[in-house]
């Protein structure tokens, strides 16, 4: 049904819960799953955050934690499952999920989502909600705390 899986996490609770779905979705229909993250370009974070850091320097910090929190990740919710591949991108997030699973011709993308309503979600927007207007292929969302579903 799923011969690949695109789980795109920011390594939030959301990522964890969106990473056991995944997961399970996976072992149930035998499929591979691709793990992405994607990295704000530094170049549009402001300056007031970014300090007198070089671009270069914050780019390579930022990579390293990105490959840091990954392998944390991989190993809290992807132990002794085999069937996946990472990736890391740099840009604006919903662009680069819809842009990877093109690439990686993904049955369906599985994205967590905070659930922020009203001032806070016109003011952060929200990615997943973009990622499921623009997607090529179907789009779970997990929200955290949210039901689980059990298979017969």
């Amino acid at each position: 049904m799923f011969a690949k899986i695109l789980l795109s996490t920011d390594f939030s609770g959301c990522s964890a819960e969106a990473a056991g779905m995944a997961r399970s979705l996976a072992e149930r229909f035998g499929s591979r799953v691709v793990v992405l993250h994607v990295l704000d370009e530094p170049a549009t974070l402001d300056p007031m955050f970014r300090g007198d850091i070089p671009l270069e320097m914050l780019r390579s910090r930022m990579d390293q934690f990105a490959r840091e929190n990954m392998d944390a990740f991989l190993a809290r919710h992807f132990s002794g499952f085999e069937n996946f591949d990472t990736m890391l991108s740099t840009g604006i997030p919903y662009r680069e999920i819809i842009g990877k699973a093109r690439e990686v011709a993904a049955d369906l993308i599985v994205i967590g989502t905070h659930g922020r309503t009203g001032v806070e979600h016109v003011v952060f927007g929200s990615t997943a909600e973009k990622v499921v207007r623009m997607a090529p292929c179907p789009v779970l969302t997990v929200r955290q705390g949210g039901k689980q579903f059990v298979y017969p």
